[in-house]
């Protein structure tokens, strides 16, 4: 259970995610990925370690604005820092010890439904070039 749950919450994620029109949906996207990528500031568990990360995630967040490869690349940074913090010890939730460990399997699921450019579910079905062609 603890691999299946990260997973399914990364479907869920992409699923309501997919509910955004474009390009708000890209938007919204990329300030979630900033937010996660200042999650652990407050633990601190990492000192200065964890204000670099931080200005590196806002980085790939910002660029996400205009590209969901960077929205992608960003979540796979954070997919990253969850390892780190889970084999220190210091989870991103205090009271539950693999939440770190969670989030990392989760974070690439979503990373990849962003490296394929945020598709709707009815476009999943299509593949990535009938869903960026206009409807005739």
């Amino acid at each position: 259970m603890p691999y299946v749950m990260p997973v399914v919450i990364g479907i869920v994620y992409a699923l309501l995610m997919s509910l955004i029109r474009e390009p708000h949906r890209r938007r919204f996207n990329a300030l979630m990925v900033g937010g996660a990528g200042a999650a652990y500031l407050s633990g601190g568990a990492l000192g200065g370690w964890e204000f670099a990360f931080t200005a590196v995630a806002t980085y790939a967040a910002y660029r996400g604005l205009e590209s969901w490869t960077w929205i992608g690349v960003a979540w796979l940074l954070h997919t990253v820092w969850d390892i780190v913090h889970h084999l220190k010890g210091q989870p991103i939730i205090p009271f539950l010890h693999d939440s770190s460990f969670g989030c990392a399997i989760c974070d690439p699921v979503i990373a990849l439904w962003c490296l394929r450019g945020g598709l709707p579910p009815r476009a999943w079905l299509r593949g990535p070039v009938a869903a960026r062609q206009p409807a005739a």
